[in-house]
């Protein structure tokens, strides 16, 4: 399976790399189907002035979020970066349903469905733990181990809590007997020594 995905990362990758340095060095042709999309967002993020630079910001994470899924550097995180840069640009950019001319709608269609099958993809690389345990597992395994632990020391201190009762109670007897021998002591004492 290692083989795989040092094969199938890059692959997978590419795309978002190959795509993000078009971005990067060509947005005014991806700005117009972008504005679709992201009209009111370039008004309310800090810094961006225009959609253009939006589409270079979308451009930078997916070249960074590529290049770290391709070189298996935080792939699970990458993976997300870059499902959250496809989605929008996906509904942007392949919008088949506003095509009116049949031939154009269909090769939007192909690659919206494209784009689907590599968020598939991306997904399964997000959730990819490389045969460790997930953290979910490890969680639930911690707590299973903390019940048990729980009940082992729940036990131990109810026998030791029980011994601790005998003891005592064994503990009370001793000092009976010993006023007893101790009383005993004394009334012979009282009887050998003159008064």
């Amino acid at each position: 399976m290692a083989l795989v995905r040092k094969l199938a990362r890059p692959l997978l990758a590419s795309v978002f790399v190959v795509g993000g340095i078009d971005a990067i060095r060509h947005p005014a042709g991806k700005a117009p189907s972008a504005e679709k999309v992201t009209g009111r967002l370039v008004s309310q993020l800090p810094g961006v002035t225009s959609t253009e630079q939006l589409v270079r910001l979308d451009g930078v994470a997916k070249v960074v979020g590529g290049i770290a899924l391709g070189t298996g550097t935080f792939p699970r995180l990458a993976s997300l970066v870059l499902v959250g840069s496809m989605v929008p640009t996906t509904v942007a950019g392949h919008a088949f349903w506003d095509e009116q001319d049949p031939s154009k709608r269909a090769a939007q269609r192909l690659q919206f469905i494209k784009n689907g099958a590599i968020l598939g993809g991306l997904l399964l690389a997000a959730v990819d733990t490389e045969g460790k345990p997930s953290i979910g597992w490890r969680a639930r395994r911690t707590a299973r181990e903390l019940r048990r632990s729980a009940k082992s020391a729940g036990a131990a201190i109810g026998e030791t809590t029980h011994s601790f009762g005998l003891s005592a109670q064994q503990l009370g007897q001793t000092a009976q007997q010993l006023g007893q021998s101790a009383q005993q002591l004394g009334q012979s004492a009282q009887q050998r020594l003159p008064i």
